[in-house]
């Protein structure tokens, strides 16, 4: 029986760390009336996107939209949002009916930048580039630029305030499971899949909440790289769990069951393969906290 169960009007940590969220978010807002409105703003990537909106404000449009309810999930999209088109095929039509205040856009996107340009202030937020870096500490810099500029700087802390705190709670609930480390991949068929590594957001969120990534080669600046099945064999640690994320191509999984090389695997002999829920892998910090939730949650359930 814990200490929270034997006394039942003493606040529990978990408790603690969503009233001091709480507290934080409204100390933000609490000192004027009404947050400044940015205008029409629009959003040519999911991460940037999912961040405005933990910020309190909906973008009038989204690149890929009819694919955010497969990769971000999380926040819903109001069904008043515009769809633009594939980030590379952007429907300038749209955003020239749309008039934008501010178009919002990443590095992977500079070449329409010239384009965009010519139709309002434009915001290019450095996170996935190739001057490489770990991806959360950049994500939470472009969090406070992305506050700035549209006038929710007290917002933006708050969020990211918040986020530290559910870190932590996450950290905790790991912590007490005695796990060694775990491997992330997604497969691309039953002979090649992406494995997550450093310096990506997976990564990163797997260190902040105090787990090593079984994996150690180093990634591309997206944080992965496509390898052939055979190299999970490279994975060192007896014990790693190893855990595929969502969605899987239908036939991946029996494919696997019979392949004398993935049955050899250690992590498979021991039972320690597992598939859980994606969550967007290319994401600023609210996709990492969804990360976070996801593979706590998930690791609670294996270990």
């Amino acid at each position: 029986m814990s200490a929270d169960q034997l006394m039942p009007f003493q606040i529990s940590r978990r408790d603690l760390l969503l009233s001091v969220a709480g507290t934080a978010a409204f100390s933000a807002t609490s000192s004027w009336a009404q947050p400044a409105d940015p205008g029409v703003v629009v959003s040519l990537d999911y991460g940037v996107a999912s961040t405005l909106m933990a910020l309190g404000i909906v973008p009038a449009a989204v690149a890929s939209l009819a694919d955010w309810d497969i990769w971000v999930v999380e926040p819903e999209m109001p069904p008043s949002v515009m769809d633009l088109g594939n980030s590379w095929e952007v429907n300038f039509e749209i955003l020239t009916t749309l008039q934008p205040d501010l178009i919002l856009t990443t590095p992977y996107l500079d070449a329409l930048k010239p384009r965009l340009d010519a139709l309002g202030r434009v915001l290019r937020l450095d996170v996935y580039s190739d001057e490489g870096g770990d991806i959360l500490p950049k994500a939470i810099a472009a969090t406070r630029q992305l506050g700035t500029a549209v006038g929710r700087e007290q917002e933006a802390e708050a969020f990211l305030q918040s986020a530290e705190l559910f870190f932590d709670e996450c950290c905790e609930r790991i912590a007490a499971l005695n796990i060694s480390s775990v491997a992330l991949v997604s497969f691309l068929d039953a002979r090649h899949a992406r494995v997550y590594g450093s310096p990506g957001l997976y990564d990163n969120v797997l260190q902040r909440l105090g787990l090593q990534n079984a994996w150690t080669g180093q990634s591309t600046y997206w944080g992965f790289d496509t390898i052939g099945i055979e190299q999970l064999s490279r994975i060192s640690d007896p014990t790693a769990l190893l855990i595929a994320l969502e969605p899987i191509p239908g036939d991946v999984l029996p494919k696997l069951s019979t392949s004398p090389l993935w049955n050899a695997l250690p992590f498979v002999r021991a039972d320690n393969f597992s598939v859980m829920p994606g969550s967007l892998m290319f994401g600023m910090v609210n996709d990492g906290m969804r990360f976070a939730r996801l593979l706590t949650d998930h690791l609670e359930t294996v270990a």
